[in-house]
């Protein structure tokens, strides 16, 4: 089986030189090619319309002729507000989900669980007191 891995900040990135270009097709063929096309880093920037878009268009060409794994720090229910739009998120979520299988995992990354094994204590963000800051 044929894999490409991106981030979604590389993905929109590299569409929009495309869309520039006047190439946009070219580009697009790129992430419709492969039997599995992998976007890590959903949820760590919000999407302008156009990228929302982009996306929406990609998951939708691969709607039923190829696999997509996605990674995500944000539950579908916020998806709305990263799309920059509920309408795209909800019918991108909904081709995304028709044959999915969602995978939840909780707890430490392996990055902090390293931490933790080398005496490191890690504090979440908001258990800081903001007195303190």
């Amino acid at each position: 089986m044929t894999v490409y891995y991106t981030t979604l900040s590389r993905l929109i990135s590299d569409m929009k030189k495309a869309i520039i270009a006047g190439k946009p097709e070219g580009k697009l063929k790129t992430f419709l090619r492969p039997d599995i096309l992998v976007i890590d880093e959903v949820g760590y920037m919000q999407l302008d319309r156009q990228a929302a878009e982009i996306l929406f268009s990609i998951v939708s060409s691969r709607y039923e002729t190829g696999s997509i794994i996605l990674t995500s720090n944000k539950h579908f229910a916020s998806w709305g507000e990263l799309m920059s739009d509920t309408v795209i998120a909800t019918a991108m979520l909904d081709r995304l989900l028709h044959h999915a299988h969602v995978i939840n995992i909780r707890g430490e990354t392996y990055r902090l669980r390293g931490r933790t094994k080398a005496g490191f204590v890690s504090v979440p963000p908001a258990a800081i007191d903001p007195a303190l800051s």
